[in-house]
């Protein structure tokens, strides 16, 4: 489907939350979280343990530093 990239900074707080919150409720792994905005609400679809990270789409805004951090965040994990 089609992938809007945009940097953090610009995503909606509520948003964030959302996602930030869904994902934790798992674990402290690495999570893809599908999510539907309907007005000031953000509502979670699905939570994937085993999220799709496409170049040329996710990785749009950092580039190479999107991969810089995911492993820095895994290297961290227990």
């Amino acid at each position: 489907g089609h992938v809007d990239s945009i940097p953090l900074d610009v995503v909606p707080p509520m948003v964030l939350k959302a996602a930030t919150r869904a994902a934790n409720a798992i674990g402290d792994g690495l999570y893809g979280v599908d999510l539907k905005a309907f007005g000031k609400k953000a509502l979670v679809i699905e939570v994937n343990d085993n999220p799709n990270i496409d170049a040329g789409y996710e990785d749009h805004c950092l580039g190479l530093e999107l991969y810089r951090r995911i492993v820095a965040g895994l290297r961290r994990s227990p």
